[in-house]
């Protein structure tokens, strides 16, 4: 399983564990020895990107400023401070030690997308816990997502026990390998926040007083559409897939032109995963103020798909700031553009960066040819200009206090 993992790696195709092509007669000690490698591999990466400290995705020209204020939304965080009091309340000592940060940890920023077999996690996952306990996790969810959030992020975790029954049972997969932390001490005042750590699916979300922001975030998913097992018909991401497409498709062939990064897709092309949050990312493709009345709403509505994960109200709150920068948004496109076609698209505004990439299938045993498929797919939402884990309000928080 981990053999071609260590080449595809060493080529630089960095994000997710790749899947090894089944060989036979494997020896037991040369793959423990393999899979050591692909750890220490992930291992520094994070502690390299660690050394630095936060600065957040910024543009070359690094000119975007006072973007991100603290301010009244009139949308209340009540329930979720009371879900994620309760949650903690009923942990055990051990596990209460193991879950809880201080809110300026580097914890925030220890987090990967790749499976439990390469990447040791943080804080305590939903297997170890009791059925009260999974109940008050889910809560914390339910609260802080909307229904459709909270659905796919049930989703997400039924592909990796998807993945569990494809690969013989393997350890690296468990729709219950999701971890919690917690930032900080809940509260009506002061900053805190919480993460789910996982395969497939990623959440920071950070709270101050009525404030939230839910980034970086990363949700995908393999196999894509379930045909087997105990989640036979699960599906993911079909309407960012196809709104995407559709958005393409309506623009004139000038436009798309403009949009178009490149028509060849041979890869993954994702960029703001995990260990990029100091990521120098310039503005590509075409920018919306070119887009016609409707293409812009197709836009709107394209985005609101990732948006709409978070808490009623605050989707609202969110919409609306980007609403105000829509104008300095920016549309990229990499593939074709038929209705087979497998593709990478970028929304970058000063406020939001949002990723949709087809990838190579890694997880599905003997899918993998080499090219990049619709059923393998991540997505990744991020808050440029240095309010990834509300850092910048964190920072203004922190100003005002020590005045």
């Amino acid at each position: 399983m981990k053999h071609i993992i260590i080449l595809i790696l060493l080529l630089g195709c960095i994000g997710c564990k790749e899947k090894a092509e089944q060989m036979e007669n494997t020896n037991a000690t040369d793959t423990v020895e393999e899979v050591n490698l692909v750890k220490d591999h992930f291992a520094k990466m994070e502690a390299d990107a660690l050394k630095e400290p936060y600065a957040g995705i910024f543009t070359e020209k690094r000119d975007a400023t006072d973007l991100f204020q603290i301010r009244s939304t009139g949308v209340s965080t009540l329930p979720i401070q009371k879900a994620a009091e309760i949650f903690l309340n009923d942990l055990s000592p051990s596990q209460r030690q193991r879950t809880t940060f201080d809110i300026n940890a580097k914890e925030w920023r220890k987090w990967c997308n790749v499976d439990n077999g390469i990447y040791d996690r943080r804080g305590v996952s939903i297997k170890e816990l009791t059925e009260t306990q999974k109940k008050n996790a889910f809560k914390l969810i339910q609260e802080s997502l909307s229904a459709k959030g909270l659905q796919l992020s049930e989703d997400i975790m039924k592909t990796d026990q998807t993945l569990k029954e494809l690969n013989n049972g393997s350890s690296d997969y468990d729709e219950e390998l999701y971890f919690f932390t917690i930032m900080g001490q809940p509260s009506s005042i002061e900053p805190w926040g919480w993460q789910l750590d996982g395969h497939h699916l990623v959440i920071n979300y950070f709270i101050l007083g009525d404030q939230v922001v839910m980034s970086p975030v990363f949700m995908g998913g393999e196999p894509i559409i379930t045909t087997s097992g105990k989640y036979k018909g699960n599906t993911l991401f079909q309407d960012e897939q196809n709104f995407g497409l559709a958005l393409m498709q309506s623009l004139t062939q000038e436009q798309q032109e403009e949009a178009t990064v490149s028509n060849v897709k041979t890869g993954n092309n994702n960029v703001a995963e995990a260990n990029k949050d100091n990521l120098t990312l310039n503005y590509q493709g075409i920018k919306v103020s070119m887009f016609s009345i409707e293409q812009r709403q197709k836009l709107l509505d394209l985005i609101y798909l990732y948006i709409s994960h978070i808490r009623q109200g605050h989707d609202k709150v969110k919409m609306e700031e980007i609403s105000a920068h829509i104008d300095n948004t920016w549309f990229s496109w990499v593939g074709e553009t038929n209705e087979d076609a497998v593709f990478y698209y970028r929304i970058h505004s000063p406020v939001v960066l949002i990723e949709f990439d087809h990838q190579r299938v890694v997880g599905v045993p003997n899918a993998d040819d080499g090219k990049p498929s619709k059923n393998h797919i991540h997505t990744v939402v991020r808050t440029p200009n240095g309010n990834d884990y509300g850092k910048d309000l964190l920072k203004q928080h922190k100003q005002k206090r020590h005045h």
